[in-house]
């Protein structure tokens, strides 16, 4: 059995009364968690939608209590901290990772980046040495899938696009990704929301398409980790 960790960071519902304001990227996500678990219904499923509830940002309180050591917090600091405990065990406990997220001012929306900065934690997702070096943190987790789905108004964000200077949001989940574990990363997009033409339907499709491949073929495989980080052509 494996356990699907599904995090949604779009502010819009997958379903409004009017359709055109239908979260693009939660509706692809939605896609491939149906096929996951047509073909896998025994999995675990767990799920957040940091846009519709936005984990706290991190604070010097909350800073305070990371760095004192773990015997000597107050019930206070540990109070502060459940969050980002809880939020960690369900990284750890996860095989799958699927992130959905809208391209909001060409970077990930706040909400999106609060669940990282609760996540990305001394001695808990990260350790730190200086011996290393110039490359002194270390990520403690591995082994673990990653399936992003991003959407956008505008277009060619991709590497060699007119537009692969502004686009921050991809590069910055690919960044963050090893403080997850992730040993493979499948990236599905979807872009020209702002013109509302056939490439913006066409996108969109092959967004669907693929996000229903991909989930196809990770539940049917053994999702056995990679020795090496790789972004998957699937």
């Amino acid at each position: 059995m494996k356990t699907l960790l599904h995090v949604d960071s779009s502010v819009r519902a997958a379903r409004n009364p009017n359709p055109d304001h239908d979260s693009i990227s939660k509706n692809i996500a939605l896609r491939f968690v149906e096929t996951w678990k047509q073909n896998r219904p025994e999995d675990e499923y767990i799920y957040r939608d940091v846009g519709a509830n936005p984990p706290d940002f991190i604070t010097q309180d909350w800073i305070g209590a990371v760095f004192t050591p773990e015997e000597e917090r107050t019930p206070a600091q540990k109070e502060r901290l459940a969050l980002s405990d809880t939020l960690i065990a369900e990284i750890s406990a996860a095989d799958v990772i699927l992130i959905s997220s809208p391209m909001y001012n060409y970077g990930m929306p706040a909400q999106l980046k609060a669940w990282f900065d609760q996540i990305v934690r001394i001695n808990k997702t990260f350790d730190f040495d200086l011996s290393r070096g110039d490359f002194p943190l270390r990520p403690l987790l591995s082994g673990k899938t990653l399936i992003t789905v991003t959407s956008s108004g505008e277009f060619g964000f991709e590497k060699g696009g007119l537009r692969e200077d502004s686009g921050h949001l991809a590069p910055h989940l690919r960044t963050l990704s090893k403080y997850l574990g992730v040993d493979v990363m499948y990236e599905i997009a979807a872009q020209y929301q702002e013109f509302g033409d056939e490439r913006h339907r066409l996108s969109v499709a092959h967004a669907v398409d693929r996000a229903a491949r991909i989930a196809s073929e990770l539940s049917r495989s053994t999702l056995a980790p990679s020795l090496d980080y790789k972004v998957a052509n699937v």
